[in-house]
């Protein structure tokens, strides 16, 4: 068997933080992120999918890429705050960062089974 030896650029990045710890950390982050309601629609933003992603650091700063329903929400300039916030609350978290972005854009596919079932979207 001839399998070629995996690049270091290619090996998924490792964490100085035990796995362990890691995922209880991540758990308390998505809580934290289940608190934030988009005031318009009674689900939280993270069932709505409106979390693209959350990059723990090694020394826990977390930076949160998300999105908006729309471009034009009329939250669209606290949302990024009040996820700032919600994730600040975390024992033990850095710095946190929000990015907002519009790409991809959010359609209701990105909602969870949970989010649909509160929406009666089935």
């Amino acid at each position: 068997m001839n399998a070629e030896p995996q690049k270091i650029e290619d090996a998924a990045p490792v964490s100085a933080i035990p796995p362990e710890e890691l995922e209880a950390f991540t758990a308390k982050l998505v809580a934290a992120l289940k608190t934030v309601y988009d005031p318009e629609i009674p689900v939280d933003i993270y069932e709505l999918g409106l979390i693209y992603k959350v990059d723990v650091a090694d020394n826990k700063d977390v930076a949160v890429d998300m999105t908006l329903t729309a471009p034009g929400c009329p939250v669209a300039g606290e949302m990024p705050e009040m996820v700032r916030t919600a994730l600040q609350g975390v024992e033990g978290i850095g710095v946190v960062t929000v990015n907002m972005t519009f790409d991809p854009p959010w359609t209701p596919e990105r909602m969870s089974e949970e989010a649909r079932l509160e929406l009666n979207m089935f």
